[in-house]
């Protein structure tokens, strides 16, 4: 259903391993994903690796489970939907950088998880789509993460139309970050970049990106954006990282000290 490992240089990699069901969500993977990233929340390695075991990355929700769940009463439907609009959320949130690594297909709440990979590089032969609409459904859940992503015009025409889409459309809309043959070596050439940075230092520039993103540049974020960086100045982090540079050597955080 899920498999979590992590290495010994700090990379842990969560492989979707339902490979029979193309590894689609149900209600068991939706509880074993978000647990996973809760435990990084509170224990964050230096990377985690977001990966699919078979022919596809992800075929998005369980049809079987949808089904079942049209027939709970209302608030046990709504709780349920709830849990994985806040499994998503816990991806996106992770204090340390995710990398979707995505093959065969991404569709629906698949294609929802790669919008909320900080990085995502997909084969060439990948198909995308949020088909929800040809199943009678929409793609609410996943909606804030992926308008963020590819932008409210492009979310009209791919929500409304359920089209499938190669990886250079996906590429294009900003889904994903490159594609690759294989996509496993670009996802090797991030990590080993990722590890050069500071933990402390990654995980603020993830912040970052989420606190000023669609913000005016006024007084105020100025002021915002002054602090933060006076604050990063004084940590140990910084003061190694200056040092090494000054002493020209590696900083410590580095595989390569």
């Amino acid at each position: 259903m899920l498999e979590v490992a992590t290495d010994a240089s700090g990379v842990a990699r969560v492989t979707l391993a339902r490979p029979e069901k193309r590894n689609a969500f149900d209600d068991a993977v939706v509880a074993a994903l978000a647990q996973a990233f809760l435990t990084f929340a509170s224990n964050p390695p230096r990377v985690v690796v977001l990966a699919g075991a078979g022919p596809v990355f992800c075929a998005g929700a369980d049809a079987d489970w949808m089904r079942r769940a049209a027939s709970w009463p209302p608030d046990v439907n709504e709780a349920d939907a709830r849990r994985l609009a806040d499994m998503l959320a816990a991806v996106d949130s992770c204090p340390c950088p995710v990398v979707a690594v995505v093959h065969g297909a991404a569709v629906g709440g698949g294609a929802g998880l790669v919008a909320c990979a900080d990085l995502a590089v997909a084969h060439p032969d990948t198909r995308f789509a949020f088909s929800e609409v040809r199943l009678g459904l929409t793609p609410a859940t996943i909606s804030p993460f992926v308008i963020r992503a590819i932008g409210a015009r492009a979310a009209r025409r791919w929500f409304l139309t359920g089209e499938r889409f190669d990886a250079a459309e996906a590429l294009r809309l900003g889904l994903i970050h490159a594609v690759a043959d294989p996509p496993e070596g670009m996802a090797r050439a991030w990590i080993e970049a990722l590890l050069e940075g500071a933990p402390g230092a990654v995980a603020e520039a993830k912040r970052l990106v989420a606190d000023v993103a669609g913000r005016v540049p006024d007084a105020a974020l100025r002021a915002e954006t002054a602090r933060r960086i006076a604050a990063r100045r004084a940590t140990a982090e910084a003061r190694e990282g200056l040092s090494a540079l000054l002493e020209r050597r590696r900083p410590s955080w580095s595989p390569r000290a």
